[in-house]
């Protein structure tokens, strides 16, 4: 249930709705936009309909929530939504670039990417600490090591940092030394696990699963946002069908309907959507032009000796001449890449 609140709405006024809301078990969640203030009703929507919420101070009209995911919804909020990341922007102004190597392998590997993606501009530093890995036998990552690793790297060049947490039980650890934190593929329905995550007060970035639909996709955020996070970064990442020929198929349309669908910002990861390095610049472009917030890139010093996916990353040049070809779409799409001042 929406309901929305008058012009001038008191702060008393929000908090009796959310309090009636509360005393019959039902959660209210308040968003403030520039022009309105909603309040999204979630809960047992018998015991909702049943309440006066239209009688009560402030309130100026109450209406039912159509899609099964409500909080991400545009149905709750039509702005869109903007993330300010340690001075990077995420959202319709911005086109973000987030790039690092799949895993964090060393020290000196980890700094000297950082140092040549932040050069080429990009915005954000990704790294692996911990890895899950189709084969148990395949490299794991380092660890708390790893994430001492990318804390070491953010310090020495200044970009923010985003990894990903596998497990409710390392969220503490990881939450330590990060500035993002990634949920991703396989853990996309790890509904435990988003939670948890929903109740961090740090950006959560979630990829799509692989076989996940859309619907299934916003209601894995919706997890995240009805815990009270509602910093959620979406990213499409490639779903399995029938073709071989790339690692997955990137579904490109799904830029565009999930932002018909949602407020939320959503990014393209075009390594792990074909897992060849010779397609991330082709499919990068394509995501400028279907309207995504950014990208997210693998960028390894020697991808024939990467740890992990070696064959879908860049070199930091390829990664600069990635950034040179973007930059005139990301221009012409009337959008700004923005690098974090130092």
């Amino acid at each position: 249930m929406i309901i929305t609140m008058k012009k001038g709405v008191t702060e008393e006024q929000i908090r009796n709705v959310v309090q009636k809301l509360e005393q019959i078990g039902a959660r209210g969640h308040v968003s403030v936009g520039e022009f309105r203030t909603v309040i999204g009703a979630i809960g047992d929507d018998a015991k909702i309909a049943q309440l006066p919420l239209e009688a009560f101070p402030g309130v100026e009209s109450v209406m039912p929530i159509l899609k099964p995911y409500k909080l991400v919804s545009r149905e709750f909020q039509e702005e869109y939504t903007i993330l300010n990341i340690d001075d990077v922007e995420i959202g319709p102004r911005t086109f973000t670039v987030i790039a690092g190597p799949c895993s964090v392998e060393s020290e000196e590997q980890i700094v000297s990417v950082a140092r040549a993606v932040k050069a080429a501009g990009a915005s954000i530093l990704r790294g692996g600490a911990f890895k899950p890995r189709t084969s148990p036998y395949s490299f794991q990552g380092l660890g708390r090591e790893g994430l001492k690793l990318l804390a070491l790297a953010r310090k020495e060049v200044g970009l923010p940092v985003v990894t990903e947490v596998l497990d409710v039980r390392d969220m503490e650890l990881v939450y330590e030394h990060v500035d993002i934190l990634q949920i991703g593929a396989r853990n996309m329905q790890n509904f435990l696990l988003l939670s948890e995550a929903g109740k961090q007060d740090k950006p959560i970035l979630l990829k799509r699963g692989f076989s996940a639909t859309i619907e299934e996709f916003l209601m894995a955020a919706e997890y995240v946002a009805k815990e009270g996070n509602s910093k959620i970064i979406l990213c499409e990442r490639g779903i399995r069908t029938f073709e071989t020929a790339t690692r997955n198929t990137m579904d490109i349309s799904a830029i565009p309907l999930i932002k018909k669908a949602s407020h939320l910002p959503i990014i393209v990861d075009p390594c792990h959507a074909t897992g060849k390095h010779d397609l991330v610049v082709p499919l990068s472009r394509a995501a400028v032009s279907v309207g995504a917030d950014g990208i997210m890139v693998e960028v390894h010093p020697s991808p024939q000796e990467a740890l992990s996916d070696g064959p879908q990353s860049l070199t930091p040049s390829e990664f600069e001449t990635l950034m040179s070809e973007i930059r005139p779409l990301v221009e012409l799409c009337g959008r700004t890449q923005r690098q974090r001042r130092i």
